[in-house]
């Protein structure tokens, strides 16, 4: 399995745990947490502006605002910049892009739904999930009647949607009325979930439709043919033929015998009905069990829709930077020597494994990217040093002084 760049801890606990081993010096520990706590604002600071920026060229395609509203964006919204802002905060947040390849599997091999899904993808100008934190789980899933099977289930911990719907000429096109749907032509459906199953991928679509499968097909078909027929060929069919017979002759002597074939021939298809009804009653339950966990999905699951995921986002972002950067800075400040980007990526990943049992992959070129950024970090014939602490102290309070300033 590839490793991920997410870090599944949160920068309290990354801090606490530096502090504890390298840093026992109390003066050397306040001004660790001093300088980390001015970096954690910076890194805010720069996410509001990204915030602002989102939020602006979003607004002609957000659905929660009124259309009249919308209209007024019209020409302060750019899409293309948009997306490269949006996927730019995904990439910070260390979320990864899930390929087509991943979607369609899971589509055509459900794990908990047991219901085929069918998505009109035709819907959408364009579509995409990214997803970050793969965990592994056990899990009951019923199988046949009451036997159930222990099979490890894959969940992503945090999904996002993104999803742009066609403009209005393509429904009309179609004689589809948006309203229907429920969307706003040309609008941009953008939801976050977390611990979303990695073979039901496709239950967060809100155009999924169940459709009957083979296997319930063949359940349900085979049977009523298998033995409706030869009921009806060899019962109901002969009792007619001898009714309409008698009542040619007017001989109604064996009336009552044909009377006997029929009713017997009727309860078999009787029976025949209450089994078939029972099939088709389990693939409604399965419709209703999957519109329960479309519900929970969406009730208990969702942690954002629309602009709201701007905030989830960029706190994760935030969050991501900031342990990145302090980890990179904690490592090469205790190395104390130049040391490259290879070095430093080993240290950093053989301590996670050693520490928290966690196999990751550093992000290691974008955290000393960062430190370089603000100025704490040097590359010199690609070996690397950082400031020393009080340096760095004054550094970051020299940035953030100079992001107020105000000059006539």
């Amino acid at each position: 399995m590839k490793k991920e760049n997410y870090i599944p801890f949160s920068k309290e606990i990354l801090l606490e745990k530096q502090l504890e081993q390298s840093y026992t010096n109390e003066t050397d520990a306040t001004n660790f947490k001093r300088l980390f706590h001015i970096i954690e604002h910076y890194f805010h600071y720069e996410g509001f502006g990204l915030n602002q920026q989102l939020k602006l060229n979003y607004a002609h395609f957000d659905p929660d605002r009124l259309p009249e509203e919308r209209a007024l964006y019209s020409n302060k919204s750019n899409l293309k910049t948009f997306h490269t802002i949006f996927k730019k905060v995904l990439e910070r947040g260390n979320f990864e892009k899930i390929e087509d390849e991943v979607l369609h599997k899971a589509i055509n091999a459900s794990d908990l739904v047991g219901l085929n899904l069918h998505i009109d993808f035709d819907n959408y100008d364009e579509y995409y999930l990214y997803a970050r934190g793969l965990t592994t789980t056990k899990e009951q899933v019923k199988k046949w009647f009451f036997w159930k099977k222990e099979v490890e289930i894959e969940y992503y911990d945090r999904v996002v949607i993104y999803l742009h719907y066609k403009d209005a000429t393509y429904f009309e096109a179609k004689k589809i009325d948006p309203e229907k749907l429920h969307i706003d032509p040309n609008s941009i459906v953008l939801k976050i979930f977390k611990r979303v199953p990695k073979n039901d991928l496709e239950t967060i679509f809100p155009n999924a439709e169940p459709k009957m499968s083979l296997t319930d097909k063949l359940l349900l078909w085979i049977p009523g043919i298998g033995g409706g027929v030869p009921i009806i060929s060899a019962k109901v069919i002969p009792a007619l033929l001898k009714i309409e017979s008698v009542y040619k002759s007017g001989n109604l002597l064996h009336l009552q015998n044909i009377k006997t074939s029929l009713m017997q021939a009727g309860v078999a298809l009787g029976v025949l009905g209450l089994y078939l009804f029972k099939q088709y009653k389990g693939y409604v339950n399965k419709k209703n069990n999957f519109k329960k966990m479309l519900t929970d999905s969406l009730y208990f699951k969702n942690l954002g829709n629309n602009g709201g995921v701007f905030h989830s986002l960029i706190d994760a972002s935030e969050e991501e930077e900031m342990k990145e950067s302090m980890l990179a800075y904690s490592f090469l400040l205790q190395n104390n020597q130049p040391t490259s980007a290879e070095v430093l990526d080993q240290q950093i990943e053989t301590w996670f494994a050693q520490e928290f049992k966690c196999h990751l992959d550093f992000d290691v070129k974008d955290a000393l990217a960062k430190l370089q950024h603000i100025g704490l970090a040097q590359e010199n014939k690609a070996l690397w040093t950082v400031l020393p602490m009080e340096k760095a102290l004054e550094r970051v309070d020299e940035i953030w002084d100079g992001i107020f300033e105000y000059n006539k």
